[in-house]
């Protein structure tokens, strides 16, 4: 691409478009963009002719990296025979196919799917489902939730009720559905505490509570943070004890990010609803499902009006299922989990030989996750990690920091000639910063 192409399509991008957690009057005036025109394997190849390591797997979607020929492949096969058909009362191959591998991928007894769009809609469909369920079956009065602070389940004003990162709730805070939220045992010595406060909590609400909704072992947009899985199996118990609903968002922690196919494996449980999006499509296309028991699924019939009258125009679509169905194949044919424990364990050291890095404040890892805090201003906002980014894009890696924290998410199957380059790359970047201060 020549360099009038390249500033024609930044000063396109910079009057026409408007960004995603970007402050735009900044964007404008002093952001030089990353202009992607291709990206293949782990890497991503911008106008100016340069590789960039996709450090975050493309907001943790491409989990097989990009452009995987077989995904490609089914995508086009796919194409030639069916782009697109509603859902509502008809069908087609793909969707239910895709419908019977991810049940029986699924943890536990889950067995009925609903496709929506993505992560956001995945949640959003088993808040719906829960205060459904409760209202035409004998508990209408159920419509509280009960999440994790610092939690994030999507965008969509609904799930956006669930979230407990601050910044991204505050601006709609009186338009919310009510949720009450509680802390996870992240930190060393905190688990009784949780875990007490967690079962007085339920306790207290059990006739109001529709659903307990976590993410499962780690909190992504809270900054990559860890806890403890006995939270999740108390979590069950006590949703069993008081029968109501428990959902987990795995729509960042499920496909391999934290070593088995689903986080929940960490802890042996297995929710009354699973949300799956991201990895779901290997990155490719926007496509989620929310995957119930027999129990959720039975309490929507017996009569028209009992039915979920809820769905988009592309559910189920046939190029998102052709491609999702080979995904799970590609899991199974390369033994992609198998595959990728070497290499979690190479993120676990690299991470864990950062921690005396001047400017660190801590580290942390599981499976493909590696995390670091830097010192100082702590949160969303923080800038820090973005100072970091920038030296990573100038050694040619993209990281994308959560505020003061620098993470990687990279692609379950990154050659691991770029991953050791990745790591190399964090660690300069991170020294150089502390080298700026």
């Amino acid at each position: 691409m020549s360099s009038g192409q390249r500033e024609r399509i930044v000063e396109l991008d910079k009057r026409r478009v408007w960004h995603p957690y970007t402050e735009m009057g900044r964007y404008r005036s002093d952001v030089d963009p990353i202009v992607v025109v291709e990206a293949h394997g782990s890497r991503l190849f911008d106008a100016d002719g340069r590789s960039y390591i996709d450090g975050n797997a493309s907001w943790w979607s491409s989990t097989l990296g990009h452009g995987h020929p077989r995904l490609v492949a089914a995508l086009k096969a796919q194409s030639d025979r069916l782009c697109h058909t509603a859902l509502a009362g008809i069908t087609h191959a793909g969707a239910a196919e895709l419908a019977e591998a991810i049940s029986r991928r699924a943890p536990g007894s889950l067995d009925h799917v609903f496709f929506s769009d993505d992560g956001s809609t995945a949640v959003e469909v088993a808040m719906k489902l829960a205060l459904q369920y409760w209202a035409q079956n004998g508990r209408p009065q159920r419509r509280l939730f009960l999440a994790l602070e610092d939690g994030f389940h999507g965008e969509t004003l609904g799930v956006t009720a669930l979230g407990g990162v601050e910044v991204f709730r505050r601006p709609f805070a009186d338009s919310l559905l009510e949720c009450i939220h509680v802390r996870p045992p992240r930190e060393a010595g905190s688990a009784d505490r949780c875990l007490e406060d967690l079962e007085r909590t339920v306790a207290a609400h059990a006739d109001e509570l529709a659903a307990v909704v976590f993410e499962p072992v780690v909190q992504g947009a809270a900054g990559m943070r860890i806890y403890d899985t006995a939270f999740l199996e108390a979590a069950r118990n006590l949703c069993d004890r008081y029968d109501t609903f428990l959902v987990f968002d795995e729509v960042f922690t499920g496909y391999g990010r934290t070593g088995p196919m689903w986080a929940s494996e960490h802890a042996g449980v297995v929710p009354d609803m699973l949300c799956t999006a991201k990895g779901f499509s290997g990155g490719m296309l926007p496509m989620s499902a929310t995957v119930t028991t027999e129990r959720v699924f039975d309490g929507f019939t017996g009569a028209a009006e009992r039915a979920f009258y809820y769905g988009h125009t592309f559910c189920g679509n046939p190029l998102g299922a052709a491609v999702a169905l080979e995904v799970l194949r590609v899991f199974d044919d390369e033994n992609v989990l198998g595959r990728s424990a070497p290499k979690a364990k190479r993120i676990a050291a690299a991470f864990q030989s950062m921690a005396s890095l001047p400017g660190v404040a801590a580290v942390r890892s599981i499976g493909m996750i590696g995390a670091l805090d830097l010192a100082g201003d702590a949160g969303y906002l923080a800038d820090a990690g973005w100072r970091v980014f920038e030296e990573a894009r100038a050694r040619g890696a993209y990281l994308r920091p959560l505020g003061n924290v620098v993470y990687v998410t990279p692609a379950l199957n990154i050659p691991d000639p770029d991953l050791e380059r990745l790591l190399v790359i964090v660690r300069e970047s991170v020294e150089g910063v502390a080298i700026e201060r």
